[in-house]
């Protein structure tokens, strides 16, 4: 077998520098890293886009990555008003012609599957029911009795 050697190649000589004193010509600034591991990723940006990430991170002062995941911090925030100012947890008006329980929300498995309550109503409010006798299924009379006591509206 042939093996062809190669000439060394000689080292390269850089200029010597004029100043006295190392400099570094550009810094990369120094932004808060995030606790954890971080997942590197690749996205692809407009030019729009990338011009104006890159116009932030210099008003910052901040490396773009910074910035990026300074916005995505930003959506990812749950605002201060998320459970008071919440129009999905709004009461829903009154409505005189709906016929149904009242407790439908919260014993929705007794009316559709027929287990046992695990709410009642005491004195205007709602609270646990009591736990299930050992013979609440073998025996009807007790079966009966329980199911009366959690059923009496008071």
């Amino acid at each position: 077998m042939y093996v062809k050697r190669m000439k060394a190649k000689k080292p390269i000589q850089y200029p010597t520098s004029k100043s006295s004193k190392l400099e570094l010509k550009e810094q990369p600034a120094v932004a808060e890293m995030p606790a954890g591991p971080m997942v590197r990723t690749q996205i692809y940006l407009s030019k729009e886009e990338h011009d104006f990430i890159a116009a932030e991170a210099r008003r910052r002062e901040e490396p773009m990555a910074a910035v990026i995941r300074s916005f995505i911090d930003e959506k990812m925030e749950i605002p201060e008003d998320a459970w008071t100012n919440n129009h999905m947890l709004r009461p829903f008006p009154p409505d005189p012609e709906w016929k149904g329980h009242e407790d439908g929300g919260i014993n929705h498995d007794h009316y559709i599957y027929g287990c046992p309550k695990k709410w009642m109503k005491r004195k205007g409010k709602w609270v646990e029911t009591p736990p299930l006798p050992d013979d609440y299924y073998t025996n009807p009379k007790i079966r009966r009795r329980w199911d009366e006591e959690v059923n009496r509206s008071t």
